[in-house]
């Protein structure tokens, strides 16, 4: 392999320049490569002998187009049966936001400068931050799947990825990204008392059973009945509803789980259950084919998945306004007076209150669980995930009262 300087003139009569590198591919092709300034041709050099001895090399001809890598990815997302609203995300992000930037470049020619002025055009161009990483996150995804069928060697998003994590710009977002707080993005215990006294109706078991056991919106919509034991006290998660309300298996293989229900949930359901629209069996649609029963524990009126928007729209969040946890939204009535709103918007937020209960000690109305059984109370597929997101709401072993006794046990006081 060498770098050698090549000079010509041209038509005009201009002199020129430029650094050609020749070498041999890792089938014992050779292969030329020009670049206008010597620190590009060494910089190709050093990745080119690398890459050669370890057999990634993917000279420019035999790479592909970003475009053409996406039309393989999509194909195999497809393929493995990845959720739709996963699949239609992945589509939107290819057509809307890579192949109008980067289509036409070729995989071997990305580098980790032109991924961060990737990201500055989508920015530039009106992207929020969150739609960036997004689309960052899908570009990854694409180029290891074109790594895999040989069409590049290096996947230069994680490589960015990687730089920025070790960088003082990670340092930076990590420190200041900050903690789900108790109050702003958790509901305190007395807002979640409030809630649940004023609940009522067929939102009543819904919601207690989602304050209580820490099930996802998904979850809720694609519980069945056969899947609640009243007896036991149990809930058996085997099942969601994706956006599109249907039914599948559960986000990951932690996500298939038992968990136990206080008495106010088995009651509230095991009355819910009596009145609970049960669809009659033996119907056939409009072409004359059997329509399949869902039974499910929190259908909508006519026995199907509910909608999810209406659980939050006409259930959580006239419940949060009735209980006084709410904010005015600045608006007005026609009598002049303040419009209020929810305090807390999604119905996520039950979900983290379930995890601080798990955590929180038992003199504080809380189970005391260690993290493990919240993990798996919570369905996470890593004990990691469920430290880093509510870690910090463990009570910590040195508080002043801790420390306290710690040294009168030490002095022999």
């Amino acid at each position: 392999m060498s770098v050698a300087k090549r000079q010509w003139v041209s038509p005009a009569g201009e002199s020129k320049e430029s650094w050609v590198v020749r070498y041999t591919d890792n089938g014992g092709r050779r292969r030329l490569k020009t670049f206008r300034l010597k620190k590009q041709a060494d910089d190709f050099e050093a990745r080119a002998v690398i890459g050669v001895k370890e057999g990634t090399h993917v000279p420019d001809s035999a790479s592909a187009t970003v475009a053409a890598a996406g039309k393989l990815w999509l194909a195999k997302a497809s393929a493995d049966g990845l959720e739709r609203g996963t699949v239609d995300d992945y589509r939107r992000h290819y057509r809307l936001h890579i192949v109008p930037f980067l289509g036409t470049k070729k995989l071997s020619q990305l580098t980790v400068p032109a991924i961060r002025s990737f990201e500055d055009a989508l920015r530039e161009d009106g992207r929020s931050s969150v739609m960036v990483r997004k689309v960052l996150t899908s570009l990854g995804s694409l180029i290891a799947d074109a790594q895999e069928r040989g069409l590049v060697a290096h996947n230069v998003v994680r490589d960015a990825r990687s730089r920025r994590k070790r960088g003082k710009d990670r340092r930076h977002e990590k420190r200041h990204r900050g903690k789900l707080k108790v109050g702003v993005d958790i509901p305190t215990p007395a807002e979640v008392k409030a809630l649940v006294g004023v609940l009522e109706g067929h939102w009543r078991p819904l919601l207690l059973t989602a304050i209580f056991t820490g099930l996802r919106a998904s979850e809720l919509r694609g519980l069945r009945w056969t899947d609640v034991d009243l007896n036991r006290h149990e809930i058996h998660v085997r099942q969601r509803a994706d956006i599109y309300n249907d039914i599948g298996a559960p986000k990951s293989e932690a996500g298939e789980r038992s968990i136990p229900m206080p008495s106010v949930v088995t009651n509230a359901i095991r009355e819910w259950k009596l009145k609970c629209p049960r669809p009659a069996t033996g119907q056939m649609d409009a072409q004359g084919n059997p329509v399949k029963v869902l039974d499910l524990v929190f259908p909508n009126g006519n026995g199907n998945v509910e909608n999810r928007a209406n659980m939050v729209n006409r259930g959580l969040h006239p419940a949060w306004v009735a209980a006084g946890v709410c904010v005015d939204s600045g608006k007005r009535d026609e009598d002049g007076g303040p419009i209020m709103v929810a305090k807390y918007q999604g119905l996520h937020c039950l979900r983290h209150f379930f995890a601080s209960w798990c955590i929180n000690r038992k003199v504080d109305g809380g189970l005391e669980l260690p993290l493990k059984v919240t993990q798996e109370r919570l369905g996470h597929s890593s004990i990691q995930m469920t430290a880093d997101t509510y870690g910090h709401l463990f009570a910590r072993g040195d508080d002043g009262g801790a420390l306290a006794e710690a040294a009168a046990a030490f002095f022999g006081n």
